[in-house]
């Protein structure tokens, strides 16, 4: 069949919106209504006759509205071949049903408002998804409508004559990724393993980009159905024209090395890895320091930051170019401040505080890689001392602080700090060394004093070689080369500080 018009309708959804119009346009062109419970009666306060399935299928509901659907009679109206089992449903009295429109109860909503697991549970709806997989299976005979989106499409394309065949696998389509989204969201609430034997993701297109990370590529984002509170989903863009593919690549970067920090602190990022990272005692000192840190590759970067953005920050960055600032909060100078910059891209986070999360994903063609994210921390009662050089405090302090940060740089990956501040970063390198050099060549003048952390062991004393022809006196490294001891013994032969922390921290 290639263009289907309705004759009967079933309509059980637990989002009502635009419901009553979509029946009043059903009406209108002659297609008979069967209805149940809530949807019935917004159906009928607005005049539109309805006949509800408890009549059809000769049985009430029962047990407080679980079993309505569940019937021969409607899912044999639904799943029946009209070709094939015409005399099966004159046999047992079943009308056809041509068009379905079901969403589903709302267990989304439900568990993020509750803990109560009962709660939950009760919100996991059985019949709907029945009724959508019949309908959409039997696609050559049935039109299935999961999203309010497409009610005026599908009246449209009725009054033209009937729902084409390639509407109906669109639809049908969409129903499937529907009730499998929903089924997704339920086994991981209900799944207390970390990696369990099957894993399904549930996520709903949120935009199409404008393109992807070149010009040539499409994109779209995807939103998780739950998201925590510090999330790029969730932040609010006062201004600005919408984020680019890179923009949201560049902008997690920097969230994720921010809640790293407790105290007051900015992340300048360039190309997702941080170009210039300070903490202070106020958000202002950070900034300052986090920009000028390294403001030639500032350029064109994002800017985040874990205090409120106020009127002195923004004076600033309305005078330079930045892609974008990102904040838990905007006070309203600040907000009026960059009113003059509208390109400028705004992000509120609504007062959410920094926090790591649990697990990250990185896909492969046809594969997925999940593992916890790299959330470790350390003090110097972790680390071991296997220099004969001991560190002092201010070595340490800067130690700790590089340590945060190295993480989130692109391996191999070589930090320098001075204070709680960053100096220079060699990110991404295809050697260590090379790492070392461009860290050594970004930091320039400031190189002298800094200690410096890389993400992992030092294969050979010839960066040893280098920190210490550059004047840094310490260093923090995982150790773990089988050359180790000729590493050690070059930084005892320069006089520079050397702990281990024992754990890597590649960013791939």
């Amino acid at each position: 069949m290639s263009v289907l018009q309705p004759k009967t309708a079933l309509l059980s959804v637990s989002d009502k919106t635009g419901i009553a119009e979509f029946a009043q346009g059903l009406h209108q062109q002659g297609v008979k209504i069967l209805s149940t419970g809530g949807t019935a009666k917004v159906i009928e306060a607005v005049g539109i006759p309805i006949t509800k399935v408890s009549d059809v299928t000769g049985v009430a509901e029962m047990m407080d509205g679980r079993v309505k659907t569940l019937h021969p009679t409607i899912h044999g109206g639904i799943l029946g071949r009209r070709d094939q089992h015409a005399a099966d449903a004159k046999d047992h009295g079943i009308e056809w049903i041509d068009l379905v429109v079901v969403n589903l109860y709302p267990f989304a909503q439900t568990i993020a408002g509750t803990d109560d697991f009962d709660q939950a549970i009760e919100n996991i709806d059985i019949g709907g998804p029945a009724m959508v997989r019949a309908a959409a299976k039997n696609l050559d005979w049935v039109s299935v409508v999961v999203n309010s989106a497409d009610y005026q499409m599908v009246l449209d394309e009725m009054a033209s004559g009937g729902i084409t065949q390639v509407t109906r696998k669109a639809l049908s389509a969409k129903a499937f990724a529907h009730t499998a989204n929903y089924d997704a969201l339920i086994a991981k609430y209900l799944n207390e393993e970390k990696f369990p034997q099957q894993l399904a993701l549930a996520y709903e297109r949120q935009e199409i980009l404008r393109y992807g990370e070149n010009p040539h590529q499409q994109a779209a984002l995807y939103r998780a159905p739950l998201c925590a509170d510090f999330s790029l989903m969730n932040a609010q863009q006062h201004q600005g024209k919408p984020l680019s593919y890179n923009n949201m690549v560049d902008a997690q970067g920097g969230l994720d090395c921010l809640s790293e920090f407790d105290m007051p602190a900015c992340v300048v990022v360039k190309h997702a890895n941080p170009c210039g990272v300070a903490q202070a005692d106020t958000i202002e000192q950070a900034f300052e320091c986090a920009w000028h840190a390294d403001n030639k590759s500032a350029f064109g970067g994002i800017v985040a930051l874990n205090r409120t953005c106020n009127k002195t920050i923004a004076q600033f960055l309305s005078s330079v170019f930045v892609e974008i600032v990102i904040a838990p909060k905007f006070d309203d100078e600040a907000l009026a401040c960059f009113a003059q910059k509208p390109n400028l891209r705004v992000l509120d986070l609504g007062g959410a505080v920094p926090t790591p999360g649990a697990l990250c994903y990185k896909f492969l063609d046809d594969g997925l890689l999940v593992q916890d994210r790299d959330n470790h921390s350390i003090t110097s009662d972790h680390w071991e001392l296997v220099s004969e050089t001991q560190p002092d405090a201010v070595q340490m302090g800067s130690m700790l602080f590089a340590w945060k940060v190295v993480k989130h740089i692109k391996s191999n990956g070589i930090l320098l700090a001075k204070g709680n501040v960053t100096t220079g970063v060699g990110a991404g390198q295809v050697s260590r060394v090379d790492a070392v050099e461009l860290a050594i060549s970004k930091a320039g003048a400031a190189v002298g004093g800094s200690v410096l952390a890389s993400d992992a062991f030092f294969p050979f004393r010839d960066s040893i070689d280098l920190i210490a022809q550059a004047g840094i006196k310490a260093i923090i490294q995982p150790g773990g080369s089988i050359r180790d001891t000729e590493v050690i013994d070059a930084c005892n032969e320069h006089k520079i500080t050397m702990v281990l922390t024992k754990k890597r921290c590649f960013n791939h």
